[in-house]
């Protein structure tokens, strides 16, 4: 049995919790005691890690991450990255190793900004919208499986932000996401609010107007709990845009299916940022990443597949196998 496979068919489904259109469902499972990285959130308030550009001109698509502490430091996919000359999201989940300094690849999230603001990145308490997340995810995949960088379609991703950015009324002067953010910062602390951890949930499915948007999964219900606030606002960004006075409602066996056509999905592995596997997913009408370490998935986040997304990577250069029969590709 794979990682992936064992992650899956451990889980429970707990009761679902709506608040306005935006529907969660708890995944139980999981380890039940600290897990042995540290979240962004943990280094920075200790001190142990810091981000800044790759140097005094600055990469848009890089980063440099210093992790002095004795365990490694889990980044989570879409997490933004606020300060220096441009506010930035992170391309993919990175374990970075304990004592140690990396690149890693992001995308901006501030067009209209070059120029520093401080000398380090914090951690915004945030992810990119989940849309805008799928979108990404989907532009990584192709540019790993083609060129073998992890590079996000950088002009796609503005024209995300300044095209949800202007149905929500919330631009910027730089062009920065953060406004989004920033102009819903009640309605998105009522989903938060609304939605608290479960007790053992490591992970949720959501769904947006009753249809199955993605689902993100970790190996430990501490991380979920740590994370939450995260991915609550990555969702609920989309569930205030597409607002609805009457939405229906999302059904278990839809998140089920959801979780069906992820261990159906085909899976090509290569040597991950950091530590570990990166698994790059592709099924029928779903796409995922999935971050493997010695036999565990630390963290897991597929989506539906959008309507008009291109079907890349299953080109020859990028045809998937099966999670039961893929290869390692160092």
């Amino acid at each position: 049995m794979t990682a992936l496979e064992t992650a899956l068919t451990g889980l429970s489904l707990g009761t679902p919790v709506t608040h306005a259109n935006l529907t969660l469902f708890p995944l139980l499972g999981g380890d039940a005691g600290e897990p042995a990285y540290l979240t962004l959130g943990e280094a920075l308030a200790a001190g142990h890690a810091r981000i800044t550009e790759v140097s005094e001109q600055g990469s848009v698509p890089e980063l440099r991450v210093v992790n002095g502490a004795s365990q490694p430091l889990l980044l989570l996919d879409g997490e933004e990255l606020v300060g220096a000359k441009q506010n930035r999201i992170v391309n993919l989940s990175i374990l970075v190793p304990a004592n140690s300094e990396l690149v890693i690849p992001v995308s901006c999230v501030e067009a209209g900004r070059w120029r520093h603001e401080s000398a380090s990145f914090m951690a915004a308490e945030r992810a990119h919208f989940a849309r805008g997340r799928a979108q990404k995810m989907a532009d990584v995949s192709h540019s790993l499986a083609s060129s073998g960088e992890r590079r996000s379609d950088q002009g796609a991703v503005w024209e995300e932000i300044r095209m949800k950015a202007g149905r929500m009324q919330a631009e910027s002067s730089t062009a920065a996401a953060a406004a989004m953010y920033e102009a819903n910062a009640h309605k998105l602390d009522d989903f938060v609010q609304a939605m608290p951890p479960a007790p053992g949930q490591c992970g949720a499915a959501f769904a947006v107007n009753g249809a199955l948007l993605g689902v993100d999964l970790f190996d430990a219900s501490a991380t979920y709990a740590k994370q939450a606030r995260k991915l609550l606002t990555s969702y609920a960004l989309d569930a205030i845009d597409e607002s609805r006075h009457e939405a229906p409602s999302a059904k278990p066996e839809d998140c089920r299916a959801l979780l069906a056509d992820v261990l159906r999905a085909d899976c090509r592995a290569f040597k991950a940022v950091g530590l570990g596997e990166d698994l790059r997913l592709c099924g029928a009408g779903v796409k995922g990443a999935a971050l493997e370490l010695d036999g565990r998935v630390v963290h897991l986040c597929a989506f539906r597949e959008q309507s008009g997304q291109a079907q890349r990577g299953e080109g020859a250069a990028g045809r998937m196998v099966r999670a039961s029969r893929r290869r390692n590709l160092h």
